[in-house]
């Protein structure tokens, strides 16, 4: 669906319960779980429930991501009883940008979904988000009443800010979990990020081939079951490292031949980081002045 239309980004107002609009085409729903095993069942058991709304060709691929309890278990037990449910197994946990990776190389679809497998979003919701589908190559959802601890909000908030300066991508939320995506435009991306930047990659990749986005706003949950461990401090900083070196890996990253339209890194990024480099250096210089002086 890539065309050589530019990239542009508006927000759609959710519209009212009322006839589910149709999705062309097939559709591959990815479910990254990691020790999920009190929701993975209830979020499969809904898909299959659901996806046959919008189209009669779907495909769901669970991705047990080295989950240490039941969800292998009960992911092989969905996969035997529906042959539309499809599993691949980590033996280790390789992260979430590994597991979502997994699910896209398996997917076969023209249009490819992921969402979470906590029981945070609704697949229902696809209503909201189908409508847009067929005109964008991405349809990304963002969580409209955010039910998350305050300091995963605010950091939240200064990610979706500095993927902004950094990346030229203006998404409202960056890291919502409610994505479709034209099928061939995300298989042609060349992903590498193993942890939760994986979206800012696959936005900052696709807008260097000129991809059509629509955003769109979606329902968000309570975890009533298992543990979040998206907010926790050591993978804060892991993706701040990561953000770095996904900036720095852009300035090589070559769209494949078959883009409409490309565009190169986003210049802004460029200097934003030498300002802040700039800085750092300045103000290490004078911490260093002032020691010697004072010796």
């Amino acid at each position: 669906m890539v065309g050589a239309i530019p990239a542009r980004t508006r927000l759609a107002t959710p519209r009212a319960s009322g006839p589910v609009v149709p999705i062309a085409g097939s559709f591959s729903l990815v479910l990254p779980a990691h020790n999920e095993e009190e929701n993975i069942s209830l979020v499969a058991t809904r898909a299959l429930t659901v996806l046959p709304r919008f189209t009669d060709q779907f495909e769901i691929i669970i991705v047990n991501d080295g989950s240490r309890d039941a969800t292998g278990r009960i992911a092989d037990e969905l996969a035997a009883s529906d042959a539309r449910v499809q599993v691949v197994h980590h033996r280790h946990n390789r992260g979430y940008g590994a597991a979502l990776r997994s699910g896209f190389d398996r997917s076969t679809g023209d249009h490819v979904m992921f969402m979470d497998a906590d029981r945070q979003f609704d697949i229902a919701d696809l209503a909201l988000l189908s409508p847009f589908v067929d005109a964008f190559d991405i349809v990304a959802g963002f969580r409209m009443e955010r039910n998350d601890p305050i300091h995963r909000r605010i950091f939240a908030e200064i990610f979706n800010v500095t993927v902004r300066i950094l990346f030229g991508v203006h998404l409202r939320d960056i890291d919502c979990a409610f994505k479709v995506f034209d099928g061939a435009l995300l298989r042609s991306l060349t992903l590498s990020a193993p942890g939760a930047l994986i979206n800012t990659e696959i936005q900052a990749k696709a807008r260097r081939q000129g991809a059509r986005m629509e955003q769109v706003g979606v329902h968000h949950f309570p975890r009533v079951a298992g543990a979040a461990t998206g907010g926790s401090w050591r993978v804060i900083l892991r993706a701040m490292w990561e953000t770095v070196a996904l900036w720095w890996s852009l300035h090589h990253y070559q769209p494949p031949k078959s883009a409409p339209q490309t565009t190169g890194p986003h210049r802004l990024g460029d200097a934003a980081v030498t300002l802040a480099s700039s800085a750092g250096i300045a103000a290490a210089v004078a911490i260093v002045k002032r020691f010697l002086r004072h010796r």
